[in-house]
């Protein structure tokens, strides 16, 4: 799996390991360097049960997933659609000069949050293809978003098997414990397994991630990834 550096790109803590804390855990199992930039602090501690900011949950679950790079843009949540998009697009392409990923996993805009939108068309920009090593961009489906939104617009077109780390992925979402609910709904811990075993039996796996392909890139002496 190992492609080098790899770059996260979420809206909100806890977007990150529901669109692709498997993918993550995988990375960093290859030895892969990945960084997770989040776009938002998410809920303040006045807007939360727990009295807690939602991102003082994120460094407990990226120990989990063995990221030690995570970085937060630090606009506020649900507000994105207030800042000129040069204002995300500048720290973004700070980051992807910086970090020069091989692979960038991002949230997908066609959600039905409006942050998720927002940070997508920034990303859009922040990630040209003028530089060689951005192989692949691929958009994450996240539970209880983007299944929510009209039209239905999220056409997978990749399964990842994450078989051998879901267990990882439900692990660091429990650390996001305030995020969590009760099963049925899509974000509890019973639902996201049904929903990684349901993705994975679409192609013949136990458990997957999908994604949607923004672009990939294969230049002169590159193996197809």
């Amino acid at each position: 799996m190992s492609n080098g550096p790899v770059l996260v790109i979420a809206a909100h803590p806890d977007d990150e390991v529901l669109g692709c804390g498997g993918a993550i855990a995988l990375h960093r199992d290859a030895g892969d360097p990945v960084t997770v930039v989040i776009a938002t602090k998410g809920r303040t501690a006045n807007d939360s049960q727990s009295g807690k900011a939602q991102f003082t949950y994120t460094d407990a679950a990226m120990r989990v997933l063995g990221v030690t790079d995570f970085r937060f843009l630090g606009f506020p949540d649900q507000r994105m659609d207030t800042f000129g998009l040069t204002d995300i697009i500048t720290p973004l392409e700070a980051i992807v000069r910086e970090v020069r990923p091989g692979i960038v996993y991002c949230q997908y805009g066609g959600d039905i949050n409006h942050d998720h939108n927002v940070l997508f068309r920034a990303a859009l920009v922040a990630l040209r293809p003028q530089e060689e090593y951005l192989q692949a961009i691929y958009t994450f489906d996240t539970a209880s978003s983007t299944e929510w939104a009209y039209p239905r617009t999220f056409i997978p077109d990749t399964w990842l098997d994450i078989s051998r780390t879901l267990d990882r992925k439900i692990d660091a979402m429990k650390c996001y414990e305030p995020e969590l609910r009760d099963f049925p709904h899509p974000r509890s811990c019973q639902a996201l397994r049904h929903r990684a075993a349901a993705f994975g039996s679409m192609c013949c796996m136990e458990a997957a991630e999908i994604f949607m392909t923004v672009r990939r890139t294969i230049r002169n002496g590159q193996t197809p990834l």
